[in-house]
């Protein structure tokens, strides 16, 4: 389903466009823009969640795997 929305653009951005775009595929060309940026933004949080994440139990998973190690040895 496709829905007309109006917006506005500054002018050097529609000058851009029409370089790279017919003036017919500017809905098309605008829809994969927002979707690259949405994928790419999801993408960038991701790893931001995941490395924020990593840092938290750093200290914690440095300490489980010097008790492996110590077991290993044991065994």
């Amino acid at each position: 389903m496709r829905r007309r929305i109006n917006i506005t653009l500054p002018e050097t951005t529609i000058r851009m466009m029409d370089r790279v775009v017919k003036k017919g595929e500017r809905s098309t060309f605008i829809d994969a823009a927002v979707m690259f940026y949405v994928k790419e933004t999801g993408k960038a949080n991701l790893r931001k969640s995941l490395k924020e994440g990593a840092l938290t139990r750093a200290e914690r998973d440095l300490q489980m795997s010097e008790e492996w190690v110590k077991l290993e040895d044991v065994l």
